[in-house]
């Protein structure tokens, strides 16, 4: 039964059966697409379209969300001068936070070694295995993906779905619209009114979220097995481990010193995380973390063009794994490295990660584009992660999806934009927390 959110208390027709609410589903679904990937492998392997079409599914909504979210948030600001304010502390924020997780990743690789004394001959590893990898890498140059940003035409960004293509054209419009002052009214007014079924259409295809990671992650137990972590499950270990530690303490650390807590804000979207975890992409719950974060108090503007941008440029997961990855290869291939040439792999790391979204096999593309721009480390090494590459996908889209929640926090903390009595009732357990894109109430839109 709906319950109006006009007369309803707060957290009324929030608290739903548990086999309703949208993380258990996803969890049990987890669970059996894990136990059918081991026992009927072959048959798992068949479920891939299951997982893929879910992820189309979400990523067809993804530019009229974040379209609608940052052209209606920006066109009701009363200054302009907030987009850049905005802008620019993200930027400052996800420079600092993406270069330390790259830091942490070679630190990490450098104690723990995981790759120290397999003495691998690089002549005798599988260059074909990688070769299609290292082709798209070459496509990931810094001046191609900063003329990539801007369409061919104005709707050009909707068609390719490029998430900072979007941002781009919807940042332009909301400040034309804003500068347009009451004549634009009517303009504003109907794309409001838009976001109500655009996000009732989110809520739909959530449902579909238990399918999608059923089948996702049934494929990759089926095809890659998990006793092909055993080899090297000493840097599967060491990389998850890693981005571990970086969420809970140097994440922890920020959230905490802004006054909340990353545990709660983790089981705050405990749906959207098991979600991430099952189709190992991070932009299967862009569409409700944005949602969610509203709903958390952090303005509307500041989710808009936080969270999309963060998605290209906040990658905490995928620059520890680049870093842990790349001195694992140099380790069991015996490759020295001198300290000249792994700032140089650092340097390169930074820029090379920018281009790359949160999505499926971005991590080991750009890892092969920062190999091919440092050749002391032979590329072909690749080959020795690529097994396993599948299983750590999931990791670096989760830390990537915990540090843009904790990005979106912490600026919209810096702008003075966050709403710290709805932040503290859905991290303390209140309405939001309980609310799942099943069943959760379109919030009332004050005028």
């Amino acid at each position: 039964m709906h319950v109006s959110t006009e007369s309803a208390p707060a957290g009324a027709g929030a608290r739903l059966p548990l086999h309703r609410q949208l993380y258990a589903q996803v969890l049990v679904a987890i669970a059996l697409g894990a136990l059918l990937g081991h026992f009927e492998p072959a048959f798992a392997e068949q479920l891939k379209p299951l997982g893929d079409a879910f992820i189309k599914l979400v990523k067809m909504i993804i530019a009229p969300v974040i379209f609608l979210t940052i052209v209606t948030g920006v066109a009701g600001m009363t200054q302009l001068s907030k987009v850049g304010r905005v802008f620019g502390k993200a930027m400052i924020y996800f420079l600092f936070f993406s270069t330390l997780a790259l830091v942490v990743g070679m630190v990490v690789a450098h104690l723990v070694q995981p790759g120290a004394g397999m003495n691998i001959d690089p002549a005798q590893l599988d260059a074909k295995a990688v070769h299609d990898y290292a082709e798209k890498a070459h496509e990931l140059t810094l001046t191609g993906f900063l003329l990539d940003i801007i369409p061919g035409t104005l709707v050009g960004a909707f068609v390719s779905g490029n998430i900072l293509q979007v941002l781009l054209i919807a940042a332009l419009f909301g400040i034309a619209l804003a500068m347009t002052g009451d004549r634009g009214r009517p303009v504003l007014d109907l794309l409001e009114a838009l976001t109500v079924p655009v996000f009732k259409l989110v809520h739909l295809l959530m449902k579909a979220a238990p399918i999608g990671a059923f089948g996702a992650i049934a494929f990759t137990i089926g095809k890659y097995g998990i006793e092909s972590l055993t080899n090297l499950a000493w840097l599967v270990g060491t990389f998850y481990v890693s981005s571990l530690l970086f969420v809970l303490v140097v994440l922890g650390t920020v959230a905490r010193l802004c006054g909340f807590s990353v545990l709660r804000l983790a089981r705050y979207l405990k749906a959207e995380l098991l979600l991430v975890l099952g189709t190992s992409s991070s932009e299967s719950a862009l569409p409700s973390l944005m949602e969610k974060m509203e709903k958390a108090g952090c303005e509307k503007s500041v989710v808009g063009l936080v969270v999309p941008t963060g998605y290209s440029f906040n990658l905490d997961g995928t620059n520890i794994y680049m870093t842990l990855a790349a001195l694992f290869i140099a380790q069991a291939t015996n490759t020295d490295l001198t300290l000249g040439q792994q700032i140089t792999l650092l340097l390169v790391a930074m820029l090379s990660s920018k281009g790359a979204a949160g999505v499926t096999g971005a991590g080991f593309i750009t890892l092969a584009a920062t190999l091919s721009v440092v050749p002391t480390v032979p590329v072909a090494g690749m080959a020795l992660i690529l097994g396993v590459d599948r299983f750590m996908s999931e990791c670096r889209s989760l830390t990537n999806f915990i540090g843009n929640a904790v990005a979106t926090v912490v600026v919209s903390r810096w702008e003075g934009a966050l709403d710290r009595q709805k932040l503290d009732r859905a991290l303390g357990g209140g309405a939001a927390d309980g609310e799942t894109l099943l069943e959760s109430p379109l919030p009332a839109r004050a005028d």
